[in-house]
């Protein structure tokens, strides 16, 4: 079978790699600061679209609300959202901060496609390789087609699922669909009364999976290996400004700093509003919650998974969802393998220390999410870090020259 080949340019100015809320908010930034930019950059997704992960992701866990509060979104207009949600009548932003319900923040971000006119932009094939030649970049893409580009952006998260050791010790084989990591489970495609299900993390992933499970008819037991934490934001809202930033960027120490983002991050947590509906779950007899408790060994018998915990107990289930997050590590990723050997620089903990653009020491490459954790903080994979991302990017994007210095 032919592969769909597209009609590109020998060369570009600037390649966005991954059509996300990252990538949609350095582009919308961008024009705004130069428009005479449109028609000298393209964006790769395998999607073709924008937002089309994240859109998905959303769906599969049936998530009512954004954890972001309003002001945190791809347009260049802060009080954009707002203001959307006003002409629409009111009552999908949620308590206590305004966080946007997900249907509304689906149709502002087509809203903001459709005014900036970027829907063409994306071209639906993905980037296999980057590879530097000369001052330039080559993008390998999945069609087999070749495109040099003056400068690149990666925007597509990058990080690996966490897989606890002990399911790499299953020694009994077992149906793929009854283990899996949550970015695999979809509860739209599932059937699940009458089950009993075990769902390992204490992040909020972990929380809508589990009421997700429970309105099926299913009985869910959540195993967390330290107190349940409840908070209202992924880290403090001080991590978004001065207060806690200032602190952060004086700190030369990049160990210190990943230390940092550790402590303010400091594992998953649900939301106020999701323990109280966890725990209401449990008084209804329909969720057990097992704190300070983590799975050691895991068989499959009978049908069935005999999962033995820390506490010494061994509970049977019909299937486990692993909600144990992700791990951000360059090292393991498979783009920057060319980059890595062509100019190598210092890597704390899988994190890549970047210049102050969020530029690779030695190429014109820029990396947004949380690879770029060490340059924006804790926040660097939410809403928020694209919009502080794309600030230190977007002026050394529209310089006619960039410095090649490495200091």
């Amino acid at each position: 079978m032919e592969k769909n080949r597209f009609q590109l340019p020998e060369r570009i100015n600037l390649a966005i790699i991954g059509a996300g809320p990252h990538g949609l908010t350095l582009v919308t930034h961008l024009l705004q600061k130069r428009g005479k930019i449109r028609g000298r950059f393209l964006v790769f997704d395998p999607s073709g679209r924008w937002m089309s992960h994240w859109e998905e992701q959303f769906a599969r866990l049936n998530i009512p609300h954004l954890r972001s509060p309003a002001v945190h979104h791809p347009d260049p207009n802060r009080f954009g959202l707002r203001k959307f949600a006003e002409f629409r009548g009111g009552g999908e932003l949620f308590p206590p901060y305004d966080l946007p319900g997900t249907k509304l923040f689906q149709d502002f971000c087509a809203d903001i496609i459709s005014r900036w006119n970027v829907e063409k932009e994306v071209i639906p094939v993905a980037v296999t390789r980057i590879e530097p030649v000369g001052n330039d970049l080559r993008l390998w893409l999945a069609n087999e087609q070749t495109i040099m580009a003056r400068r690149v952006v990666l925007a597509t998260g990058s990080a690996n699922v966490q897989i606890p050791d002990w399911v790499q010790k299953i020694q009994s084989p077992y149906p793929e669909d009854k283990l899996c990591h949550s970015h695999d489970v979809d509860l739209r495609c599932l059937q699940l009364g009458g089950e009993q299900i075990l769902i390992i993390g204490g992040g909020l992933t972990s929380g809508h999976l589990a009421l997700g499970a429970v309105s099926q008819g299913a009985k869910v037991h959540l195993l967390v290996r330290r107190k349940l934490q409840e908070k209202l934001f992924d880290a403090e809202p001080g991590w978004l400004g001065p207060k806690y930033l200032k602190d952060f960027f004086a700190t030369e120490d990049y160990h210190q700093r990943w230390c940092q983002i550790q402590q303010a991050r400091n594992g998953g947590s649900v939301t106020p509003a999701m323990g109280m509906e966890l725990r209401r779950q449990v008084r209804a007899g329909n969720l057990q919650l097992h704190e300070n408790c983590q799975a050691v060994e895991a068989r499959w018998v009978d049908n069935k998974w005999q999962v033995v915990c820390s506490d010494g107990s061994i509970l049977e289930f019909n299937r486990i969802w692993l909600s144990t997050g992700t791990k951000f590590d360059v090292t393991q990723e498979p783009l920057l393998t060319d980059i890595l050997a062509a100019y190598p620089i210092p890597i704390i903990n899988g994190l890549p220390v970047l210049d102050p653009s969020l530029r690779w020491h030695g190429c014109e490459l820029y990396i947004m999410g949380g690879l770029a954790a060490l340059q924006i903080g804790p926040t660097a994979r939410n809403l928020s870090g694209a919009l502080m991302a794309g600030e230190k990017i977007i002026p050394a994007i529209i310089k006619a020259r960039v410095p090649t210095s490495t200091k």
